[in-house]
């Protein structure tokens, strides 16, 4: 069965959406998105993805296209119309197709922003097999620009990273900068140090994941002890347990870091507890 997608207020099936070869997300990486997990044909942390998106496109001077309440509209009617059960929904905003290739921005009233949405099926999402196991990590320098917690569609090394370490025989990658862990590629970073969860404070460094607040709610919710500092790779290959938290894996336990075995190798306490709480609490609110 084709897809529908949502292209500049069109729902249409895949094949045929089209956007412009002049649209500066395809030319100048000049655009946002967000992905939204739906568990149970529902929506998770809608409310703070919209929220993020709006601080997204108003960090690059770019017009929103939409609200929050028409956002949510389409994304329930794709979900519904493409019978996702598990699965994300992909949404992307670009400053728009102005005619011709120019550095400077075109003038936002005369050319619209571009705005595209798809789902993907994702069967077994929330009940991952790589949750049980825990997945591998290597390190890499982290060589990307400076305003990190602006999602943008600049995802050209984060691609790399994920693709060195593959060819390590690992499952993602965490960066490193000034010897400080920054983040995953497409992810937040966490160790677990004598009961104490550690995660790299919020600032232009890193992501402001919606999953990463969430978590670090329910963690203090359950009296557990949360540090928010940097940490070194050195401290992370010497941590009781790791973990990362993203909308897509929520948190997901790590069990090796650059070839050295976390704790005993497998996922300990406190990441499967908080995997539990996270998509309890988080099924509880979904809309």
């Amino acid at each position: 069965m084709t897809r529908t997608v949502y292209v500049n207020g069109d729902y249409l099936p895949e094949e045929d959406a089209k956007v412009s070869i002049f649209d500066r997300g395809f030319l100048m990486a000049d655009g946002v998105y967000e992905v939204t997990s739906v568990l149970g044909g529902k929506l998770i942390d809608f409310d703070g993805h919209a929220v993020r998106l709006e601080r997204s496109l108003s960090e690059l001077d770019m017009v929103n296209p939409t609200n929050k309440e028409e956002l949510l509209e389409i994304h329930r009617e794709l979900v519904s119309r493409n019978g996702i059960d598990e699965g994300l929904v992909y949404l992307q905003i670009t400053r728009g197709a102005p005619g011709d290739r120019d550095f400077v921005f075109p003038d936002p009233e005369t050319t619209a922003p571009t705005i595209v949405l798809f789902t993907q099926n994702k069967p077994g999402l929330a009940d991952s097999p790589a949750a049980k196991k825990g997945m591998k990590v290597i390190s890499i320098e982290d060589i990307r620009w400076g305003r990190r917690d602006i999602k943008t569609v600049q995802l050209l090394y984060p691609s790399m990273g994920k693709m060195m370490a593959k060819k390590a025989g690992a499952d993602d990658a965490w960066m490193i900068e000034d010897g400080f862990v920054t983040e995953g590629t497409s992810n937040n970073a966490y160790i677990v140090k004598d009961n104490r969860i550690i995660t790299r404070a919020l600032s232009n460094d890193i992501l402001h994941g919606i999953t990463r607040a969430a978590v670090l709610r329910f963690a203090r919710e359950a009296q557990m002890e949360v540090e928010e500092r940097s940490f070194t790779i050195e401290e992370a290959r010497a941590a009781d347990e790791a973990f990362i938290t993203s909308a897509s894996s929520f948190v997901m336990p790590v069990v090796e870091i650059d070839g050295t075995v976390i704790g005993d190798g497998v996922p300990g306490k406190v990441a499967p507890r908080l995997r539990e709480i996270y998509l309890d609490e988080s099924r509880k609110v979904a809309i």
